[in-house]
């Protein structure tokens, strides 16, 4: 009884002394920057390698079971070992700040590093509708140009091309050097339900790994891809996974790749374009060829055969919290801070 309780007094300190650790990086000024180009790159390494031995998605197991777990846990202590109501209550408490440190530790703390423009001292772009006019009619231009047609991927081709161009970028464009000459990816253990929500991809930060849905269409697989591995690589903003992702691609000297890439953004530019005015919006939206056209509505058609509005509606608020309070203040609206980005680069590679 006694070593239990020395055990117990033991885990506890230790916990204690991880948890303090992980809210001094999240409150120290550069605690976040030191965490994710120096310490991430360690850790997450680790993890990834030993999560890479598994075929299946670790992450998806480890959710199930876990949920299962905590549901049930007090009742399997309580009726059948007859313990006290607070001393689970305690245990409950525990397992959930084991989880905060875990997941703060192997990859949360990447949301406390500067932002993309502070990272690589860029300026941010306060650009016009004038800006954003010239922008797009440029895009589409080059996504006209990058048409092609994709019937079937060449998975291990887009993982080699990709982490070239990743470790291209390096320290100097604020990412990481990918783990392995090709980081492999792990498809949804629910694919089902996770094209039910309109997810097609996350990041499982517990061991190390990104995910991407079975359900993706040949066209979006390496533009996903991409967006899930810069996750890997400690990029927490959507905006600038989706920033990455696309350079990334286009990067490529692979067409379907580099098509991939452009049609990622396709509908944040329209978006954007649709924000600044309907006459902006049509002069862009008919300079789009008519294969796009097609592609785009059958994508739609898909995802949309595919989508429960009632588990999206509660996906899209639970997400959205979850990003907030990460710190990315836009919440899922960060995903189309892409195209500031993007205009913010191009600016800055004018200078």
């Amino acid at each position: 009884m006694r070593s239990k309780l020395c055990k117990t007094k033991m885990r506890r300190k230790i916990l204690l002394i991880l948890f303090v650790l992980v809210v001094s990086f999240q409150l120290l000024p550069g605690g976040g920057d030191l965490y994710a180009q120096h310490v991430y790159p360690v850790v997450g390494k680790v993890l990834h390698t030993l999560s890479a031995k598994v075929s299946y998605s670790v992450s998806g197991v480890f959710y199930i079971v876990g949920i299962l777990v905590f549901l049930l846990y007090p009742i399997y202590a309580i009726v059948k070992h007859k313990q006290r109501k607070l001393d689970v209550l305690w245990m409950e408490l525990e397992l959930v700040a084991w989880l905060y440190v875990w997941f703060y530790g192997a990859w949360g703390l990447n949301y406390c590093q500067s932002d993309f423009c502070q990272r690589t001292s860029t300026p941010r772009a306060n650009y016009d509708v004038a800006a954003l006019v010239r922008f797009a009619d440029d895009y589409v231009t080059k996504l006209n140009e990058s048409y092609v047609e994709i019937k079937k991927v060449d998975e291990a081709l887009v993982r080699q091309e990709v982490a070239k161009q990743y470790a291209r970028m390096g320290k100097g464009m604020g990412i990481n050097a990918p783990f392995t000459e090709q980081p492999r990816e792990k498809t949804m253990l629910l694919t089902p339900l996770a094209s039910k929500v309109g997810v097609t991809g996350t990041m499982g930060p517990f061991f190390g790994e990104f995910i991407v849905n079975g359900d993706l269409l040949p066209c979006e697989y390496a533009a996903a891809y991409a967006h899930e591995l810069s996750h890997l690589l400690g990029i927490t903003s959507e905006g600038e996974a989706n920033f990455y992702g696309y350079l990334a691609c286009t990067s490529s000297d692979v067409p379907e790749i580099r098509f991939s890439g452009y049609l990622s953004i396709l509908h944040h530019v329209l978006q954007a374009m649709r924000e600044a005015g309907r006459e902006e919006y049509n002069l862009i939206h008919t300079k789009i060829r008519p294969e796009i056209h097609l592609l785009e509505l059958e994508r739609r058609v898909h995802w949309v055969s595919l989508y429960s509005e009632t588990l999206g509606e509660m996906q899209d608020k639970i997400f959205d919290f979850y990003l907030r309070s990460n710190r990315i203040e836009e919440g899922r609206k960060s995903y189309s801070s892409v195209i500031g980005l993007l205009i913010s680069y191009e600016d800055n590679k004018k200078i």
